[in-house]
């Protein structure tokens, strides 16, 4: 299946997702890491995973050319994680969602590949807002947020499981 590279930069390829990227999404999804931070998806076969996917990250780039991208390393071309822009309707613009593998953390890939989607979606997509939410526990992630520029906003439980969540805001300088 064909794929787009969004954007790469000194360590990393940014592409967009694929249906034959659905056994490493069913991983990544199911690692204990991304239930405790971001949730329980359910999914727990590749079928189940690939049909996630295409109504997910696939039809959101179709849509809104953007979406979550897999990040890959380019001294091997290992997947290590996800990272981009999500669409949902509990907010009113685009967030930063990232996610890694973890025997890929503390070696500065989720900032490398996050701030590699907030220039792209100011100087590609034009965006004049990107949002990141993160659980009020998970300090790593409002680290990242803080680092990218954004600011804690309000508190909120966002549909559709109402957990606990903290909104994080940027809002990148329109010039002219």
């Amino acid at each position: 299946m064909s794929f787009v590279i969004v954007r790469e930069t000194p360590r990393l390829r940014l592409r967009s997702v694929t249906a034959d990227d659905a056994a490493f999404y069913l991983e990544l999804v199911n690692d204990p890491s991304w239930v405790a931070n971001i949730g329980d998806r359910k999914l727990h076969t590749v079928e189940a995973a690939r049909a996630a996917l295409e109504t997910g990250a696939i039809a959101q780039f179709r849509e809104h050319a953007y979406s979550l991208y897999m990040i890959e390393r380019r001294s091997d071309g290992a997947t290590i994680g996800m990272c981009g822009l999500v669409r949902r309707t509990s907010l009113p613009g685009p967030d930063i969602g990232y996610a890694l593998r973890p025997p890929y953390w503390g070696q500065g890939y989720a900032y490398e590949a996050a701030a590699a989607v907030m220039e792209h979606a100011e100087h590609v997509l034009g965006l004049a807002t990107v949002y990141g939410i993160t659980a009020p526990h998970n300090q790593v992630s409002i680290n990242l947020l803080n680092k990218l520029g954004l600011r804690y906003e309000r508190y909120s439980r966002l549909p559709p499981d109402g957990k606990d969540t903290n909104i994080y805001r940027r809002d990148f300088r329109r010039h002219g």
